[in-house]
């Protein structure tokens, strides 16, 4: 079991609470399908990928998917990781949240647990405006997964992130 990460309350002119990241339960499917089907990343031409799309109990039961809180236990984002073959299949952070060290955050607890289950690298088929993101927490493009119509449109950055080996 992953331990609960928290922090201190705010204190005005402190940091805000780093927030909890805990394993997702099936009874957390109708909110993390609400945070995707919210996000503004997904908006314009991007907005038939995630139309319809929905994270089921079957697939949080199924998968790793761990989610980040905040002390008011509102959803801050998510992600799932796949074990076979090693590949993050999603990772969401809310619009309200985004640029306060949520997704950071995410990727060096989805790392732990990748590390924990003994994979050297993890896959990431990147969400086109995202790849900045992915690259600056240490993820290296490996190449392109060519668009897959009617699902997906464009073509994406397919990305590595490496796990370090624990250390001694």
């Amino acid at each position: 079991m992953t331990p609960r990460i928290t922090a201190a309350g705010r204190r005005p002119g402190r940091a805000a609470p780093v927030p909890a990241i805990t394993r997702a339960t099936a009874r957390d499917a109708r909110r993390l399908t609400r945070l995707v089907r919210a996000s503004g990343a997904y908006r314009g031409p991007y907005a038939p990928m995630i139309a319809g799309y929905r994270v089921g109990p079957d697939y949080i039961e199924t998968h790793q998917v761990f989610l980040a809180t905040g002390p008011d236990d509102r959803l801050l984002g998510f992600y799932a990781l796949l074990l076979a073959p090693a590949e993050l299949d999603l990772m969401f952070v809310a619009d309200a949240a985004q640029g306060q060290g949520v997704g950071r955050l995410l990727v060096a607890h989805m790392t732990g647990e990748a590390r924990a289950a003994g994979l050297g690298a993890v896959r990431v088929v990147s969400h086109p405006p995202a790849e900045g993101f992915y690259r600056g927490v240490g993820a290296e493009r490996v190449g392109t997964v060519a668009a897959n119509p009617p699902a997906v449109m464009w073509d994406r950055p397919e990305l590595v992130i490496r796990v370090p080996a624990p250390s001694a």
